[in-house]
């Protein structure tokens, strides 16, 4: 594993969003999505198998770099919801590709994303 992928994989989900009607090309025969949530300049998207990060990049956004994180590859995580002086909740996963850490903003359901990370991981195992 590279400590460059470790330093880079934080990103922030600003509320829950319809499903991009663009994601069907990447998916896999099979592959059903679940979930969508806004990111700062792009979207996250649960699938039944892996969740995917839309991340646009440069002045116009034409340029867009695709994360891709199988259930299979996270070992553990940790779910933190926003306190009385916290405005973010917090999701953490350890994987295979190192430690990745979403803030939640206050449209995202903390218990809805942790029950979904949950059910796709120990379900498939």
């Amino acid at each position: 594993m590279s400590n460059e992928l470790s330093s880079i994989v934080a990103w922030t989900f600003v509320s829950e969003c319809p499903i991009p009607p663009d994601i069907g090309p990447i998916l896999v025969q099979g592959e059903r999505p679940i979930a969508a949530y806004r990111t700062m300049r792009d979207s996250a998207v649960f699938t039944d198998r892996r969740m995917i990060v839309r991340d646009s990049q440069g002045i116009t956004g034409r340029k867009v770099e695709l994360y891709s994180l199988p259930y299979s590859s996270i070992s553990m995580w940790s779910s933190e919801n926003a306190g009385t002086l916290d405005i973010n909740s917090e999701l953490e996963m350890w994987t295979r590709a190192g430690h990745i850490k979403i803030k939640l903003g206050r449209g995202v359901d903390i218990r809805k994303l942790d029950h979904l990370i949950s059910h796709m991981v120990l379900t498939r195992r």
